[in-house]
């Protein structure tokens, strides 16, 4: 747990250090960026009040802005929500939205490690946590996380067997999430959560592990009928000693077995003989 804590430290670290990085460039604009600011400024202030709506500008609660001055971000990092101002002949700015962002990672056909080719794909959910790194460290984040999480999902089920892949959902995702939060560190972005969908096997194989299955029901099943044949000799044998010591016993037994017969077929009545009598009959 201290080791996770100071990797997390150390991540956060590194990341106010780039933006730190990023923020600090106002100052270098030079003299002739200076001239340009007051250059705007004054053209704001001679067509007021028709400029003040160009230089107000409003962000949703769920978005920020990240404002560029002459090319450069301006120092505080992002923007909003709410109200803020810009100078409309020197300042530009982009739209970042916070929210949770969901995609499905399209099936990739992977070969596990027992050589095995199968189908799978999952989603993703990421969202974006630092805006100036988001815009600033690459070109387009969605399309690079998308990317990266399918060549992340290949790359973790190669190391893995198919019986590990059917069976261990929840590690493999949560070493993608890892991975892939790892890897999307430095551009601002972190990875909430990355789940299994659907692991979809070659159809001879799917035949295969089914007659596998059925034959494994199959032993299991004459396994259990046999414990329960020697459990039922074992109770009859107990029974017979039983009998064997009250002779009356056995009649009351029979009159049991008559009451069952009678109970449930009413036309067919059967007595059994004492084998005494047929004993007697042979000599």
């Amino acid at each position: 747990m201290r080791n996770d804590s100071e990797e997390v430290a150390m991540k956060e670290a590194k990341r106010r250090e780039r933006q730190a990085a990023l923020e600090s460039a106002e100052a270098e604009i030079g003299c002739c960026g200076w001239f340009l600011m007051a250059l705007s400024l004054l053209l704001v202030l001679v067509t007021l009040p028709i400029s003040i709506w160009m230089c107000i500008k409003i962000v949703k609660e769920y978005e920020r802005a990240i404002i560029f001055r002459l090319g450069r971000i301006v120092r505080g990092g992002a923007k909003g929500p709410g109200l803020f101002f810009i100078v409309p002949c020197t300042d530009s700015f982009i739209n970042v939205d916070l929210r949770t962002i969901t995609f499905d990672i399209p099936p990739q056909e992977v070969l596990t490690k027992d050589s095995v080719t199968v189908s799978v794909d999952g989603v993703v959910y990421y969202r974006v946590q630092n805006a100036t790194l988001a815009v600033a460290n690459i070109t387009n984040a969605d399309a690079a996380t998308r990317l990266l999480a399918q060549t992340t999902l290949r790359n973790v089920l190669g190391t893995k067997n198919l019986a590990e892949i059917l069976s261990d959902r929840e590690e493999i995702a949560h070493s993608m999430q890892s991975s892939l939060d790892d890897a999307t560190d430095d551009w601002g972005i972190k990875v909430e959560r990355v789940e299994i969908k659907d692991v979809k096997l070659p159809l001879q194989l799917q035949r295969a592990m089914a007659a596998e299955a059925e034959a494994s029901r199959e032993a299991r099943a004459k396994v259990i009928a046999a414990e329960g044949e020697m459990n039922a000799s074992r109770a009859l044998k107990e029974a017979s000693l039983v009998i064997a010591e009250s002779p009356s016993a056995l009649q009351l037994r029979y009159l049991q077995t008559l009451n069952t017969i009678a109970a449930e077929k009413n036309s067919t009545i059967i007595f059994p003989l004492p084998l005494e009598m047929m004993q007697a009959f042979v000599k």
